[in-house]
């Protein structure tokens, strides 16, 4: 008998039936409607014969515009989960008072403030910023993909496998109850024994390998494969924007990576590195995890600003202004914000040489994102501008951004941090940048390429309902959280005992409830669209007037990009080309060489994944396994040559011909 016990725990490790929270009707409601839900819908894609399709075309794809399309969609489902969290925590303080403790139990409560910080930064922003610069950038550049093809399809599926077991915490164990950063001593092995900080070091370990990976192949297509004549000051802003976020993801992310291996070595192994005992130090995991962390905020952000640039360009009829400073601006942010990454913890106690030197270089920071808010001023000044569901977007983004802004300055001064740190202030400002920011940008990203990527534009009435929506609730929701911080009131809290703070959390409850709004108003945009897809489909294959390279190919492009590698003079020469009446070549063509589809990416991103669950239940046999077989996978796709293929050149000519005919019965 006890040698079947130690067999069963080679095998299970620390999993048992108690695992499953049949004790929590929440979770188990959930997990229900969740199930439900997933065998409808691969019931729907069995009976419609589409698994194969789907395996083929799109799991197994290495063309970035499907992978970047796949990145979105994976942000879009993780944003669901995550805006839930969001509801649960704003309901949960609204009703939490004096004698009521509210419908979520602390140690609920407490995994659900930490998983949604989590799940909208890691699964979210970065999935649809990254989503976004996969599609856009090599068509930008003149690239018909990007440097590695193989690597971009593994990255995705590595993000996915992180998303993967963060869920499959909501039902199997518990995530962690430390906050989104995961601060020791909480997050030790004595503070935190069970499996919820082990989810949360597994499924950013996966994730992130992913997002260094798309970082290096992203950076590497930038500088190596431009168009001819395409040199570094004649890149569209938002290429720009994207050099320098993927130049920040590779000098970031190996701190995460590192910061979270010595962590679970301080769990799993019983290292000291960051406990009081041997010599360990827990304020040298805040260090190293905000050296990540401060850069990630621009990560998020950076290519935002590159979308604002383009949609103001379009949206204005006008070449952006101060082209030259919007470079300058990009870099100098780059650099500073490696810069400033102690003002999250001026109360550690460095001193006030040290808490000066982080408050004026945070402070410093915000000269040139104010002059990027300038130069899109500058850009719709005697422009014709049209406000169009993208441009409602940008116009939003900058007031809100700037009050976002104001109140990270107010934050940057040592004394002022002394009384707002770990209030509802800083909760209100951090979510003033990233949605009147990261999230605002990336709607009106999605809206701007989306015809690119489906050859139809989304329906203009919802996506204004959307943005109307996100716009009064976002203000409805955190302006209250404002003044509760500045009245002491920290955050994290799931009940207080002072009833008269009450209205103010049922302000914002209210203002969450918009916002709500505005995703299901996003939801049916897309429904609505695509059943209205042949009224809003524009054939010229550029609906908004864009003028940047990208809108020179047809919506949706073509496998290869660009049957001819464009030659670049100028920043506008899309622009330039469209009003000389450009025509484009109808001899010339020769077989195009592009790599084939692979299933290895999802299936060494489905073997960490497995290998990431089997380590946080101490099943070591399974881990074991889906570790060799990892190695095993990748050294076999080593010795894989037979991955490309070659379009013929009719093909190619009976591509452009069909669609040199359409325009011509469009026109």
């Amino acid at each position: 008998m006890p040698e079947r016990l130690d067999f069963t725990k080679l095998i299970f490790g620390r999993l048992t039936w108690e695992a499953i929270p049949f004790h929590e009707p929440i979770l188990l409601a959930t997990f229900a409607a969740v199930a439900l839900g997933g065998l409808a819908l691969v019931g729907a894609l069995t009976y419609f014969r589409v698994w194969g399709y789907l395996w083929r075309e799109w799991f197994t794809s290495i063309d970035h515009k499907k992978i970047g399309i796949m990145y979105v969609i994976l942000g879009i489902v993780m944003l669901l989960r995550g805006f839930s969290d969001a509801i649960m925590m704003r309901l949960q303080q609204a009703v939490s008072f004096g004698d009521s403790m509210g419908y979520l139990p602390p140690h609920h409560y407490d995994q659900v403030f930490t998983a949604h910080g989590v799940i909208m930064i890691f699964f979210v922003a970065m999935p649809l910023v990254t989503g976004i610069m996969n599609f856009v950038m090599p068509l930008q550049i003149g690239a018909r993909d990007v440097a590695f093809p193989f690597l971009n399809n593994f990255s995705f599926w590595m993000t996915a496998g992180g998303a993967v077991l963060v869920m499959m915490s909501l039902f199997v164990g518990e995530f962690a109850r430390t906050g989104w950063l995961a601060y020791p001593p909480l997050s030790g092995l004595m503070q935190s024994p069970d499996v919820g900080v082990d989810y949360y070091i597994w499924s950013l370990q996966v994730a992130g390998i992913g997002t260094l990976l798309s970082g290096i192949n992203l950076l590497v297509t930038i500088v190596k494969m431009r168009a001819p004549g395409m040199t570094m000051m004649k890149m569209p802003v938002f290429t720009w924007t994207a050099l320098c976020t993927n130049v920040l993801i590779i000098a970031a992310f190996p701190v995460l990576t590192a910061v979270l291996a010595l962590l679970s070595l301080d769990r799993y192994v019983g290292t000291n590195f960051f406990t009081n005992d041997l010599g360990g130090n827990a304020m040298m995991y805040v260090n190293l995890i905000w050296i990540w962390g401060h850069p990630e905020v621009y990560i998020l952000v950076l290519p935002v600003f590159g979308i604002f640039s383009e949609v103001v360009s379009t949206f204005s009829g006008k070449r952006l202004f101060g082209y030259t400073s919007m470079v300058y601006a990009t870099v100098v942010i780059t650099v500073l914000s490696y810069l400033v990454w102690l003002h999250h913890f001026f109360t550690m106690g460095s001193g006030a040489s040290v808490n000066s030197f982080f408050g004026i270089t945070t402070m410093i920071i915000s000269i040139p994102t104010g002059a990027k808010i300038f130069n899109w001023l500058f850009t719709m000044y005697k422009g014709r501008v049209r406000f169009e569901v993208p441009m409602l977007w940008t116009v939003g983004f900058m007031i809100t951004f700037v009050i976002g802004g104001m109140t990270g300055v107010l934050l940057a001064v040592p004394p002022a941090d002394f009384s707002l740190h770990n209030s509802l202030f800083l909760i209100a400002h951090f979510h003033n940048v990233i949605i009147g920011g990261v999230l605002f940008g990336l709607m009106a990203g999605i809206t701007y390429w989306f015809p690119k990527a489906f050859g139809y534009k989304l329906d203009p009435f919802w996506g204004k309902c959307s943005f109307w929506f996100w716009l009064v609730g976002f203000y409805l929701a955190f302006m209250p959280l404002y003044v509760l911080g500045l009245m002491g009131v920290t955050r994290r809290l799931s009940h207080f005992t002072d009833t008269s703070l009450q209205i103010w959390f049922q302000l914002a409850a209210v203002g969450a409830f918009l916002i709500a709004l505005g995703i299901g108003s996003f939801l049916i945009q897309l429904v609505v669209s695509y059943r209205r897809r042949e009224s809003l489909r524009d054939l010229s294959g550029d609906p908004w007037g864009g003028r940047t390279l990208e809108w020179s190919t047809s919506s949706p492009p073509p496998q290869y990009n660009f049957a001819f590698t464009p030659l670049i003079h100028d920043n506008d020469a899309w622009w330039q080309m469209k009003q000389r009446g450009y025509v484009r070549p109808r001899e010339g063509f020769v077989p195009i060489h592009m790599p084939k589809n692979t299933s290895a990416g999802i299936i060494l991103a489905g073997l960490s994944t497995l290998c990431g669950f089997a380590l946080i239940w101490h099943m070591w046999l399974l881990a074991g396994l889906s570790f060799f077989s990892v190695l095993a996978v990748a050294i076999g796709h080593t010795f894989n040559y037979k991955r490309e293929y070659y379009i013929p050149a009719d093909d190619v000519v009976r591509t452009e011909a069909e669609r040199t005919r359409l325009l011509a019965g469009h026109a």
